[in-house]
């Protein structure tokens, strides 16, 4: 695997993390898990947000907050739930194993 030479951050989150210090990290963490998975049910629903489509079987149904314990401290992520099916973020599991539920 490849990785790029420039590590920049936005200029924004640059200016946050000097602002609030090393605990506006939980929020970008927060942020980040919670993109991911709300991808990963667009591709298990295989449409995006608002899409319609014949093939669809499933549907979004909103989110459940789930917190887990870190170094940094508590953070409460949003899981999006799905309705008509089963569907959990992969690597949900493992990381409450890691960090407790």
């Amino acid at each position: 695997m490849t990785y790029p030479n420039d590590f920049t951050l936005p200029i924004e989150l640059v200016a946050q993390i000097v602002e609030q210090g090393f605990l506006y990290l939980l929020e970008l963490i927060r942020i980040l898990v919670n993109a991911v998975m709300q991808a990963e049910r667009q591709k298990h629903l295989s449409v995006a947000a608002y899409e319609r489509s014949l093939d669809r079987c499933r549907y979004a149904h909103g989110y459940k907050p789930k917190t887990v314990k870190t170094r940094l401290g508590k953070i409460t992520f949003d899981v999006p739930q799905v309705r008509g099916g089963s569907f959990y973020h992969a690597h949900w599991s493992k990381a409450c194993k890691v960090n407790g539920p």
